[in-house]
């Protein structure tokens, strides 16, 4: 069956011929929607990549290229009184710097090389001070470690972004189902809004003629007029349905309104049944679902901990080793560096806190026991949901078979009806019953095959799995880098 829709617009139509396959690889291909999805997920790749990044060395480069100072100091006399002095100097320095995370430990080393220069412009003289190399290293005690949180979430959060993608590719096919059929169905509601419209208007005439000879009561007469008019109504209002369906399709699929679409659907639908089983352990294997409801069990974790670290004794140590030197002059900064380390231990220790520490790790751990819970149901629902969606698909293509029989079988008893009535074997009304029983029919198949597509994308949503081919749907990520 193919279906033409002509756009009736200004300038020159560029046509297309497109099967539903074709409007789903366009869908994926160019549709508004699929864009926003493939940035969605950037933001999310980059993200990562930021993650993995801060995992890294990290170089950077400070420097201070004129930093002048003016001020008043006070200096101590021999009989006891203070004196100010006025003090101008100017500082300018460079510094080179690594750090590194210790994701394990939470703690991070950092390597530092630096040059200062220090300029008294009272006295005119100048000092350079070096610090040849500086190795340092920091170290939390017993507090939180929001490294070892990050390494086992953030990976989840990258995975579910990549599911979440695919999902959304299938929603997208979904979408492009519901209007492909829409405009389909749009389509035939004018070709028999006009069938219909011609047909009562023959119909109306020959009821005329034959009222004029007194064949048929003035009431079959009047009821052939009303069929007419109703017709009339219905092809007027088919016809603005199927200009927004055109509008709808087109601007899904990011076409303009030159573009003239020539629809060709299938007579048949493939006829297979997707087993529960595998079904419910392919969305288990891949859904972003699953990975989510992960996701948020460790969160919970992660809170827990974090509510207990901020409620105990905790500590930092810092220690650093390193060389410096001081000169009148740059070459001498660097003779001779000497020794120079430093070592700090903070100690923190709640004593009095009316209990708020106590109470955040009593709600973090009540939190933890409510998302367990909510996790579990969610799970339990979401199988749940594709046991129902793979019993609705298995049921479907019976449903097509069935509606494409009924299609069939209502064209012929329409054309022997209409027989029937031109020889005058039966009345108007039996007549108006078959056409709409036979339009009924045309539109229950289209709607048969809609709803037969929406429930496989709907399912492939759940599954991120091709029951055609066999396999886990996937995508290229290079195609998404920038």
């Amino acid at each position: 069956m193919s279906l033409f829709l002509g756009l009736g617009k200004r300038g020159t139509a560029q046509n297309k011929t497109l099967t539903l396959e074709q409007v789903l690889a366009l869908a994926k291909e160019q549709s508004p929607d699929v864009v926003l999805a493939k940035h969605r997920f950037r933001s999310s790749y980059w993200e990562f990549r930021s993650y993995k990044a801060s995992r890294l060395p990290s170089l950077a480069l400070n420097s201070t290229l004129l930093g002048f100072s003016r001020s008043y100091m006070p200096v101590s006399q021999d009989d006891g009184s203070t004196r100010y002095i006025s003090v101008q100097d100017n500082t300018s320095s460079v510094s080179a710097q690594i750090n590194q995370n210790v994701g394990f430990t939470g703690g991070y080393f950092y390597i530092e090389s630096g040059l200062a220069r220090f300029d008294n412009l009272v006295t005119d003289t100048t000092v350079f001070r070096s610090i040849p190399l500086m190795i340092g290293y920091s170290q939390p005690t017993l507090q939180f470690n929001q490294f070892r949180w990050e390494k086992k979430i953030e990976p989840l959060k990258y995975e579910e972004a990549k599911k979440e993608y695919i999902r959304k590719l299938e929603e997208i096919s979904e979408k492009a189902v519901n209007y492909f059929y829409d405009l389909a169905l749009s389509q035939l509601n004018v070709d028999i809004a006009e069938m219909n419209y011609n047909n009562n208007d023959t119909i109306f005439k020959i009821s005329q003629g034959r009222y004029n000879i007194g064949t048929i009561a003035e009431n079959d007469l009047l009821q052939s007029e009303l069929a007419l008019l109703n017709s009339k109504s219905d092809l007027a209002q088919s016809r603005i349905n199927l200009a927004i369906s055109k509008f709808r399709l087109r601007s899904f699929l990011g076409f303009n309104d030159l573009v003239d679409i020539q629809l060709i659907l299938q007579d048949s639908v493939p006829a297979f049944e997707i087993q529960t089983n595998k079904a419910i352990q392919q969305a288990v294997e891949n859904s972003g679902t699953i990975l989510s409801l992960q996701r948020q069990i460790i969160e919970s974790e992660r809170d827990v901990a974090k509510a207990k670290a901020e409620n105990r004794f905790n500590a930092e140590l810092y220690a650093s080793f390193g060389l410096n030197q001081a000169s009148g002059y740059l070459s001498g900064a660097y003779e001779r560096p000497e020794n120079q380390q430093q070592a700090n231990l903070g100690i923190r220790i709640p004593i009095l806190d009316w209990g708020q520490g106590k109470g955040r790790y009593r709600m973090a751990q009540s939190q933890q026991e409510v998302v367990k819970t909510q996790v579990e149901q969610a799970r339990i629902d979401f199988e749940q949901q594709v046991l129902l969606k793979v019993m609705q698909f298995n049921e479907q293509d019976d449903q097509v078979l069935i509606a494409s029989k009924a299609d069939e079988i209502a064209r012929k008893r329409y054309e022997v009806t209409k027989q029937r009535f031109l020889i005058g074997k039966i009345g108007v009304l039996d007549l108006n019953i078959a056409s709409q029983e036979k339009d009924l029919a045309q539109r229950s198949y289209i709607q048969a095959q809609k709803t037969y597509w929406t429930y496989y994308y709907n399912i492939r949503q759940y599954t991120l799995y091709d029951f055609h081919q066999q396999i886990p749907l996937e995508f290229d990520l290079k195609e998404l880098e920038y």
